[in-house]
């Protein structure tokens, strides 16, 4: 289990610890039980928390044992934003939440042999503590001036808007998580992001108050950052959500496609179960021939094969090979078909007119002047069918599923007109 940590060093999952020989020793000693902490503030995790979910999982793979808390508890407060106070969510809503979030951690966890994984929940140990309980035994143990300087904290007190008491005293709760796992389970480990090292600290010195002969170890990885400056796990359109019915699979798979190349090599080493000699493979390729894009397609097929299964992960490399005339599109379900092409310029009509009209009403084209001019050098594509008319006007039996053209300019200019009528 000592090779685990270097294992996280060159994967660049070793951010922070609070006494890297002392956790290499428990690792020696072992076995050890850590946790990672997992907040129901929305009805899916996104991309963000894949890293702690998939860190979970290699560290489980080492031979820890995981406990995941999905926080039933803290998921009613909140962890403080730097901006903003959260929005309060009423406790049913939390609940439901809860059990969504640990239906997707726990496909990524083994909860059979020696070091099977469990699922807690906070609610358990704080849902019947009185208020007077939680300051004598808690609030008592932790210090104003040392909360104050966590960094959300020291920002929002910077603000106009401050902090609330409430958003103030969530370092208390998961400094509780920790000292409630450890006497209940013997956990000695916490692992999570770098952001949250205040917290994970909190937990620590809690731990270090009331059980002084205890060995307790923290751990953080790094928080993952995108090359041009934007947040990872960010598009346009918001966060990549791990619930197919919020971020479609398409979608999921083709955010990872996309990642950038300076990007690339990074993020397989945080999230691919590849082994180190594939990997500096796949990074010596990526730097030879970088516009073959091996790399992305490889953690695209494998962390959609992870969270979605092989079989949507099939279904969207087929839509994604059709959609540019490498496959039929008359093969592809609806539901595949239909998330595409949401990824893709498209427009909706109550009938479908004649193809020049399309192509510059969807904005494949400037003009229908343009539009006749593609058609004229053999650059127009309906369903992956040359256009040689500039008169012709799709079919009925043209529209695929009932509703949908798939136009194409050249070899890799995609739009899409959705027919309503």
């Amino acid at each position: 289990m000592t090779d685990i940590v270097d294992e996280l060093k060159w994967r660049g999952l070793f951010a922070l610890s609070t006494d890297e020989n002392a956790l290499r020793k428990a690792l020696a000693d072992g076995p050890v039980t850590f946790y990672c902490g997992f907040d129901p503030t929305a009805a899916s995790l996104h991309v963000g928390h894949l890293v702690q979910v998939l860190t979970m999982r290699r560290l489980q793979q080492a031979g820890l044992r995981p406990l995941a808390l999905v926080g039933g508890a803290t998921g009613q407060i909140g962890d403080p934003r730097p901006t903003a106070e959260r929005t309060l969510n009423d406790p049913e809503t939390v609940a439901h939440w809860v059990t969504r979030l640990r239906a997707q951690i726990e496909p990524f966890l083994s909860f059979e042999g020696e070091n099977a994984a469990m699922m807690v929940n906070n609610l358990d140990w704080t849902a019947g503590l009185s208020a007077i309980e939680f300051l004598r035994d808690i609030g008592k143990h932790f210090r104003v001036n040392k909360m104050l300087t966590k960094d959300s904290v020291a920002r929002r007190l910077e603000s106009d808007q401050g902090i609330s008491y409430t958003e103030f005293s969530y370092q208390l709760l998961q400094g509780m998580d920790f000292l409630e796992l450890y006497r209940r389970y013997g956990c000695t480990l916490q692992q999570g992001g770098s952001d949250q090292w205040g917290n994970l600290t909190a937990g620590l010195d809690l731990i270090h108050r009331l059980e002084p002969d205890a060995s307790a170890h923290a751990l953080a990885t790094p928080l993952m950052t995108k090359a041009d400056g934007t947040k990872f796990g960010k598009t346009e359109g918001g966060a990549i959500w791990l619930d197919p019915e919020m971020t479609t699979p398409y979608a999921f798979y083709q955010f990872w496609l996309n990642v950038d190349d300076r990007d690339i090599s990074g993020y397989m080493r945080i999230l691919s179960f590849r082994s180190r000699e594939e990997l500096e493979a796949m990074e010596a390729q990526t730097a030879e021939r970088p516009q073959a894009r091996a790399a992305q397609r490889a953690l695209a097929e494998e962390l959609t094969t992870l969270v979605h299964g092989a079989g949507q992960t099939a279904a969207v490399i087929a839509a994604s090979k059709a959609l540019f005339g490498q496959g039929e599109l008359g093969e592809l379900d609806e539901r595949t078909l239909s998330a595409a092409l949401s990824e893709v310029p498209h427009i909706r009509v109550a009938e479908a007119g004649p193809v020049i009209d399309l192509f510059a009403e969807v904005g494949l084209v400037a003009s229908k002047s343009a539009a006749r001019r593609t058609v004229k050098e053999g650059g127009a594509y309906v369903n992956n069918a040359k256009v040689t008319a500039e008169d012709a006007v799709p079919a009925k039996d043209d529209l695929l599923h009932g509703r949908w053209l798939v136009l194409r300019r050249g070899k890799k200019n995609l739009a899409a007109v959705e027919v309503t009528g």
